[in-house]
């Protein structure tokens, strides 16, 4: 699913332009979801953190008992080369992918002797200064991880997150709050949730249920940086309530402002201008 018509995609050794047609009908992971991709963004010449989302990608790939063909390092280098394609102020969304091939006897389990990969670099600008989202609640939770791959970023996690983020949508919402099994706040349908209270930053503890995102993590020390308290703990939906400021982390647009959560409304205040800040000041530090 293309978000744009600028793309360049990696497969068997070359860079190709356009979106290029990569998995076979009868694939593991065209049939049975073996998929797993991780999400990087090159943004203003800079690539944040791109050496961990590819670490990631492997990672997924053996929860989903695929085997990694490309290591780390090789899948930075690859990526840094196809985004010479691109011009230096592109907003690029980098999204490097594995997905299983064949299956065992039963066609259930993936076998390792072949994994498919590729990378997919699509030009997605950013949020625009501003922008900004509401929350509502969902009756679909957050699985765990005897029911489902929650330690991958994987491709069939994300139609639960789907029926979340429509349902928030039919109620006239941007996205949802989520809670996990046991009813206390995960994360949204899209990414992961901070709350503000009296000038300290709070966020729930990963449980198992969520991924604990790369660039909540880079949130978290920059803030703690920078003199600030951040709590990872157990969180309610009333909790949120109580709350002074909202954001959502991701790496798609690393903060989103929350401006309501149903009759809740909140300013985008002066926590989360910071946290914003902190993140493009530590992005070009690395430059």
């Amino acid at each position: 699913m293309a978000l744009s018509n600028t793309i360049r995609t990696y497969y068997k050794g070359t860079w190709h332009q356009g979106d290029l047609p990569v998995m076979n009908a009868a694939d593991h992971g065209a049939w049975l979801g073996s998929t797993v991709f991780d999400g990087a963004r090159f943004v203003n010449g800079l690539t944040p953190d791109l050496d961990k989302h590819c670490a990631r990608t492997n990672r997924s790939a053996k929860a989903l008992m695929l085997n990694p063909t490309v290591s780390p390092e090789e899948m930075e280098q690859i990526v840094l080369e196809g985004l010479r394609g691109f011009d230096p102020g592109a907003a690029v969304y980098i999204r490097p992918m594995y997905w299983g091939i064949h299956g065992d006897a039963t066609g259930i389990v993936p076998v390792q002797e072949e994994t498919g990969f590729c990378i997919s670099l699509e030009e997605i600008p950013m949020a625009p200064e501003g922008a900004s989202t509401t929350l509502t609640r969902t009756r679909f939770r957050r699985p765990v991880l005897e029911d489902a791959v929650v330690d991958a970023k994987a491709g069939c996690l994300y139609p639960n997150n789907a029926r979340m983020i429509a349902e928030a949508k039919s109620k006239g919402f941007g996205n949802a709050l989520v809670a996990d099994a046991m009813g206390n706040v995960a994360e949204t349908g899209s990414a992961n949730i901070f709350m503000v209270k009296d000038g300290e930053v709070f966020t729930p503890i990963p449980n198992g249920t969520f991924l604990a995102g790369i660039t909540r993590a880079r949130h978290i020390a920059n803030l703690r940086a920078d003199g600030v308290t951040v709590h990872e703990t157990v969180l309610s939906f009333e909790d949120f309530h109580g709350a002074d400021e909202v954001f959502m982390s991701g790496n798609m647009n690393k903060v989103t402002p929350v401006t309501a959560f149903d009759d809740t409304k909140y300013q985008i205040g002066p926590m989360t201008k910071r946290v914003k800040e902190l993140y493009w000041d530590w992005a070009a530090s690395t430059r």
